[in-house]
């Protein structure tokens, strides 16, 4: 590596994530093992975690944090291609991610990780129908979801109800404008508070902005 890519590690933040330092700028970046996936770049036995491109990313970077353990059993709805789940199976490599998806375009670049990643299952399947994958999902210490669509808070209640283990934690990644694009985003946001208070602690909420407009993250913990 040429003496300009060279990079230190500033501060670890989470298990294997890390804030790192090249040249003037600072990364969030995760340890891995493996290659780049959606065409991150790559210092070392770092892989860039870009904030524009996941949302989990841009809370770590806005500093909040949830301390996700290397052995947690994580069920991830709207897995997408698998971009914030390539980090996230980093950080808990020693655990298991189920990976819901429900489009099959991106689910064929979701196999490929799976294929490379042993702790990540791929599940085709609905979210918002959670008895159809509730054979192959055991109960979960994590449940993280990033679902643009109107009824995703209740997706989200639903697979707690059925898959969170009690104590266990999770995050919802909020989107104003899927749920109601007439309404002011802080009602929007307002209004899911008070939907997700009923049935979990809500822990501590958000937004993501600069790096995703009109988006709140919720941590709730079911007790």
């Amino acid at each position: 590596m040429k003496a300009k890519e060279r990079v230190k590690e500033s501060k670890k933040i989470l298990h294997n994530v890390y804030l790192i330092e090249k040249g003037e700028k600072r990364i969030l970046a995760t340890k891995s093992k493996y290659g780049s996936h959606y065409g991150e770049k790559r210092f070392g036995e770092f892989r860039e975690w870009i904030p524009t491109r996941s949302k989990l990313a841009a809370m770590l970077l806005k500093g909040y944090r949830v301390d996700i353990k290397p052995n947690w059993k994580v069920l991830y709805l709207g897995a997408a291609s698998g971009t914030t789940v390539s980090h996230l199976a980093d950080i808990v490599e020693k655990g298991i991610i189920y990976a819901v998806e429900y489009s099959a375009k991106p689910f064929t670049k979701l196999i490929e990780l799976a294929e490379e990643r042993r702790n990540i299952i791929p599940l085709l399947e609905d979210a918002s129908k959670p008895e159809r994958y509730s054979g192959i999902v055991e109960k979960v210490d994590f449940i993280y979801q990033d679902i643009a669509q109107r009824n995703q808070v209740e997706i989200f209640l639903d697979n707690i109800r059925m898959f969170l283990k009690e104590g266990g934690e999770g995050l919802i990644m909020v989107k104003a404008r899927s749920i109601d694009s007439t309404a002011e985003p802080s009602e929007v946001f307002e209004a899911v508070l008070r939907r997700l208070s009923k049935q979990v602690k809500v822990v501590a909420h958000d937004s993501l902005e600069p790096y995703h407009r009109d988006h709140i993250f919720v941590h709730v913990r079911l007790e």
